[in-house]
């Protein structure tokens, strides 16, 4: 029989094949020119770099993340790159009445909303399973839940608008990987409800895309910090990856990965659980205390 890596590699060559055949991806920035975007996680990482791509294409922007110093700067940058407008508003997402308030001031400082990007992160700690329950419980709040009042806010703007919803995940809410229980259970739970939500509107034939980004290992200040010498992976860059977010958005897809390969990856995982876990654990370097 074939070993489980043949096996894989010879699924990953179908499965490429079938992508590069259906992938077709008719990007026209011009439709983004004073598009009225929010953008969540704003101030750093991922979502600063959506933030610049919004900018360039001439979009009205509203920035929000904790750090009122830091989104002035992002603010001003937007400015400088064309933004057509741009505010922003700091909000600590682990404060739930917080998401209602951040919409609110979006769509009264822009009229409307043609764009959600929902991208924040609380702290991820990259390390064995502590028995923290306390801290799943904050990340779950700001990871998860901020996530559902924040769309639910701003579906009605979307709706009149024919809008789009962005949630930004993770591999790890697809496969579940080492180092990371909580924030694996929060971007499991995005998928779950996101993609039930999807469902829901377009039975209800709305007027509103959702589109889960599946990301990889970006090379953000805050990811290489937690996961160096833990992982075997290289990082992937975070304008290209931001980018890619945009577009799909744009393009109204339900799902986007980034980079392209982690599509044939849960693909394989799906197929040969086993093997594709054992494979995966070696790219975690583990040493016992």
């Amino acid at each position: 029989a074939m070993k489980p890596i043949g096996k894989v590699l010879c699924a990953t060559g179908v499965v490429a094949g079938l992508m590069a055949f259906f992938w077709n991806d008719d990007f026209n920035p011009e439709r983004l020119s004073g598009a009225r975007v929010l953008v969540t996680g704003a101030s750093a990482g991922i979502g600063e770099q959506i933030a610049y791509h919004y900018a360039r294409f001439g979009a009205e922007i509203v920035l929000t993340a904790r750090r009122e110093a830091v989104l002035q700067k992002v603010m001003e940058k937007c400015l400088t790159l064309g933004a057509k407008n741009v505010f922003y508003i700091p909000a600590d997402m682990s404060s739930p009445s917080e998401p209602e308030k951040v919409v609110q001031f979006a769509v009264q400082k822009l009229g409307g909303l043609d764009y959600l990007v929902l991208n924040h992160v609380g702290t991820n700690r990259f390390q064995l399973w502590t028995g923290d329950v306390a801290y799943t419980r904050w990340l779950m709040q700001v990871n998860f839940l901020s996530y559902v009042a924040l769309a639910t806010a701003a579906l009605p703007t979307l709706e009149k608008n024919r809008g789009a919803l962005m949630v930004v995940s993770s591999l790890t809410g697809k496969m579940p990987t080492p180092f990371t229980t909580s924030y694996s259970a929060t971007k499991f739970a995005l998928d779950g409800f996101f993609g039930s939500l999807r469902h829901e509107l377009i039975l209800q034939k709305s007027n509103v895309s959702v589109t889960l980004c599946i990301l990889g290992l970006i090379d953000t200040e805050s990811a290489l910090e937690h996961t160096r010498g833990r992982v075997h992976l290289s990082a992937s860059p975070a304008p290209e990856a931001a980018l890619a977010i945009v577009r799909a958005g744009a393009a109204r897809a339900h799902e986007v990965f980034y980079p392209r390969w982690l599509q044939q990856l849960c693909c394989l995982w799906a197929l040969f659980p086993g093997s594709g876990n054992q494979v995966l654990r070696a790219f975690y370097n583990y040493s016992s205390p």
